[in-house]
This record gives structure tokens, sequence and C-alpha cells, in this order.
């Protein structure tokens, strides 16, 4: 249709460009408009895409720095504290997913062999979607953002392991289960032992050497990412666990904040081309008349997923609102379920129309659960009074993180995130002999705090109980660093149900977000942007002029 592979790249940037805008129009998330995107110009609508290829090789290396950037932000000390958790999480829902899905799919009228592939199939997360949503709502490094993170994990090995048992078996050399499973077992071990090694004797060394250099650093950085992504296919794993210990491999070293910024813009336009390669890929006129079994398999994913994980977290000693947050993200399939029955059709185990169906259980899943994480907050306060059968009496897991990280008995000031603006604000205050008490929903950000001896407590600003855990009464200011506004509209009202009669300042950018904090009551609206750039032609304009000083 087109010319050349150049023209047909500029039109899908072009179309992506024109309906993303207007989908940014309407408030519709960017992965649904790319998604349809790809719909649009695949092979059920307007066939434009020729150069599978190339798209597909983009949409690879997308995943790949997606993946590293989040291993980025992973460390050892993270993984030990929630290790425990995310392996519980991740094993039982798969084996819910697995036993129900399979019922329900009897029950439905399939044959033992397409249950259970389709069972299999449901259990599959995205861990790409579920990455994206939570870095661009900034929930990535929140306590249910690292524990999703971990069963995420669990779940993209299992994938792993599922295919490469089938592909033993299709390859007919004739290993058991457990023949399979060991070597899988022992690969894993070899990976991670020379990952080890090479943290603590090769990296930090080497990275020392090429991090003067912003340039060098960001190609060392996507280079040694798809290296590990090639490798991690290599030992029989995906790619996208190869990216993800690449990643993590990284975690400790001092240049992680300095490679995590330069990759995130290219991350993000790289990615642009997976969910229209994803949406390209959805063949549409294999459906048939699977609407009413996908409806039933669609609600059992939407709702049974999320319960099982709120139950295990319930059960672990989590609060209803952490698991809540980590639940809805198991609230669709993966582009892998898709390819998972593929590769059954391939063996003769499956028959067409069980990729049709699991299509459409797909495209209904990840389009309604991007508006269930979207909307995760407002949802959570919908549901919060049913909600209490999944949350202890005592939930002393997460209560252990706050009384851990328990700031002093009072506080005249508390500032809730405790970023680098954050931290600088509390360190000062604290010159000024003021007792200041600190807030961030990071566990990294927090032990951080604690090492350098600020004040600080394990908390997240959104949830509109945790107020009540704070030394309000003899607090004098409350301070929020963090720049979204409806976080900010949200904590103010937590904090007057409360009872706070302090004063208040809050962070903004935009003019039209200072002008709704101003409405809402808040006493000061703080412009880091503005303050500091008059703060710096202040303080440039006494040294140029010494004689107009005050």
């Amino acid at each position: 249709m087109f010319a050349d592979a150049y023209t047909e790249f500029t039109v899908l940037l072009l179309t992506a460009a024109v309906i993303g805008a207007l989908g940014v129009r309407l408030r519709q998330p960017l992965i649904v408009v790319y998604i349809v995107v790809g719909i649009a110009v695949g092979p059920s609508a307007l066939g434009w895409v020729t150069a599978r290829d190339q798209i597909d090789l983009l949409a690879q290396i997308g995943v790949t720095l997606l993946l590293f950037v989040v291993g980025l932000k992973l460390d050892m000390h993270l993984v030990r504290n929630l290790g425990s958790v995310a392996l519980a999480t991740g094993l039982g829902q798969l084996l819910f997913t697995i036993v129900f899905g399979y019922l329900i799919a009897l029950a439905l009228g399939m044959s033992a062999m397409t249950a259970l592939y389709v069972a299999v199939a449901l259990t599959f997360s995205s861990t790409i979607i579920i990455v994206k949503l939570l870095s661009d709502k900034r929930e990535i490094d929140s306590l249910h953002g690292r524990i999703a993170m971990g069963f995420l994990i669990v779940q993209d090995i299992a994938v792993v392991v599922a295919m490469m048992v089938l592909g033993a078996h299709h390859a007919g050399s004739g290993d058991g289960w457990l023949a399979i499973a060991l070597t899988v077992a022992v690969k894993l071990v070899v990976v991670l032992a020379l990952i080890a090694a090479l943290m603590r004797w090769v990296l930090p060394q080497l990275l020392r050497r090429i991090a003067g250099s912003p340039e060098l650093l960001l190609l060392a950085a996507v280079a040694w990412g798809t290296a590990l992504a090639s490798a991690g296919e290599l030992f029989g794993f995906s790619k996208e666990v190869g990216a993800f210990l690449a990643g993590f491999s990284l975690a400790s070293t001092p240049y992680r904040e300095a490679m995590s910024t330069r990759l995130t813009s290219l991350r993000d336009f790289l990615l642009l081309f997976f969910f229209i390669d994803l949406g390209a890929k959805l063949d549409l006129s294999a459906l048939g008349g699977d609407l009413g079994p996908a409806v039933v398999l669609s609600l059992f994913v939407l709702i049974g997923n999320p319960l099982i994980v709120m139950a295990i977290m319930g059960w672990m000693g989590y609060r209803k609102r952490t698991g809540f947050l980590a639940g809805l993200t198991v609230a669709q399939i993966s582009e892998f379920s898709i390819v998972f029955v593929a590769m059954g059709i391939t063996l003769g185990h499956v028959g067409q129309e069980a990729l049709g169906l699991v299509t459409l259980v797909g495209l209904v899943t990840i389009t309604l659960s991007t508006y269930m994480i979207l909307y995760s907050q407002a949802l959570y306060a919908r549901l919060k009074p049913w909600l209490g059968r999944f949350e202890r009496r005592v939930p002393f897991r997460e209560l252990a993180v706050e009384q851990n990280e328990a700031g002093p008995a009072e506080a005249e000031v508390i500032v809730f995130g405790m970023g680098r603006y954050g931290k600088h604000l509390a360190q000062r205050l604290e010159r000024l002999e003021t007792r200041v008490l600190g807030v961030d929903f990071d566990p990294e950000t927090v032990a951080h705090c604690r090492q350098r001896g600020i004040p600080i407590r394990f908390g997240d600003a959104e949830d509109p109980t945790f107020p009540e855990t704070l030394p309000l009464a003899g607090t004098r200011w409350v301070v929020s660093t963090l720049p979204q506004l409806d976080v900010n509209l949200g904590l103010l009202d937590a904090l007057r149900r409360h009872g706070y009669r302090g004063r208040v300042a809050m962070t903004a950018h935009a003019p039209a977000d200072i002008l709704r904090l101003e409405h809402a009551g808040v006493d000061r609206v703080l412009q880091p942007f503005d303050d500091a750039a008059e703060f710096a032609a202040r303080t440039i304009g006494q040294e140029l002029h010494p004689s107009q000083e005050r």
C-alpha cells in the first residue's frame, strides 16, 4: 500500500498522534487509544501494517527498556522484604485461576484440553501494560506497586515454564514434567549466580569508567538491557525476564537514577509500537460467536483474580486498600495469553475457536482493567464498605512497616512526599529547630531518609484513612510536595474529615491547579519552579547591584 517502510511509519505516527490527541481531549487513556489505532490499521480494518518485522523489533526494544527501568528501581533489601508476599500471591493467583477457570470452561462446553489451555491463558497478566499504567500514575514505587511487580514477575516466569514444557513436548524430547522443571530451576540458579557475580565485581567498576559521559552511559544501559534480554531468551527464558534482571543488576549502583531518567522518553516512544503491534495482531475476524463465553470469562478475570489477590494479601497481614490496589493489576489477561493459545493451535491441541475466544477476553479485560487502575482510588472509595472481610483485625505486616518507619509522637510540620524537594524542605526546617515528620509511600525513600536521620513514616497521601494515624493534634502545618491536583484535593478533604485545623501548603505547577487549590482553601500554594527562579534572580541581582539590596 505504501511506497516503503519509512512512509508507512510516517503514516502510523501521524495517525497515532492525531487519534492520541483526540483521546487526550476526551480524557481517555493513551494505552487504550494506541490499541485502537493498532486495530484500525491492522488486518481487521484498514490493513495498513505491512512492515511487521520492523514494528515488532521496535516493540520488543520498547518492552526491553520498560522492564529494564523497572528492574533499576529494585534492590536486594526490597526483594528480601517483599519476596514472600510476591511469591505467595503470584502462585496463589495462578493456582486459583487455573482451577476455577478450568471448571468454568468445562461448564461452558469446552473439551478438557481446550479448557486447560483457556484456563492457563487466563492466569497471565500483562506486565507491560501494568507497569506503564503504574508508572504514569507514579505508583510503581508504592507498596502495592512493588508487590504487584513482584507477583507479575512470578507470572512471567510461569509463562516461560509453560511454554518451555510445551516446546519440549513438541520437539519430542520425551522429558517428563519433573525433568523439565529441574532444567528450568538449574538454568535460573546459574543465571542468578552470574548476575550476582557481575553485580559484585564487574558492573560497578565498569560504570564508574563510563559515567563521565551521559551519552555513553545511556548507550551502555540500552546495550546491557538488550544483551541480557537476548541472553534470557538464549537460556530458555523470555526477553522480559532478561531485561528485568539487567535493570536489577544495576539497581544498587549510584548511576541508576541517571540511567532511568534518560531512558524514560525513549521507552515511552518505543512502547507506542508495542501497543500498535498488539492491536494489529488482534484479528477480530476470528471472534465468531464467542460473545457469551467471553463475557463469562472476562467477568471471572475482572472480578475473580483481584479477589484472590486481596484474600491472600489480607491473610498475610496487609490492609484491604493495599490488597485492593494490587489486586486490580491482575484484572486482565496478557498478550502472552494469545501467544500461548496460538502455540497450542500449532501443536494441534486446540482449535482456532479457542484463539478467537481468548483474543476477545483479552480485548475486553485489557480495556476495562485500564480504566479500573486509572480510577482505582474512586473505585476503592465506593467499594470500601464491602472490603472489610479482606483485612485482618490487625494487619500486622503493614503495621510493622509503619512502626519500623515511625517518626516522632508530635510534629510541628508534616511533609507529604519526601523526594528531592520534600527532603530538602524537611532538612531546612530541622535546621530552624522545627519538629518535622516526613511521609512517603516509597519503601526505598523511607529507608534512605531514616539512614540520614530524617523522621519519616511509610504512608500514602491517596489513602483517605492514613491521616488518622498521624499526630495531627500538635501539627501547625501540613505540606504536600506532590504535584498531582487530585491527590492534593483528596488529602485536603481527608485532613479536614479527621479534624485537622492547622494550616496547609500544597504544590502545583499549572495556573489552573493553583486556582483550584486556592479555591479549595489551601493556605499556601507552593510553586517550586517559580519560587526557585525568583530566589535565583534575587541572588544574582544582589550580586550585580549590591546597592539595590532590600
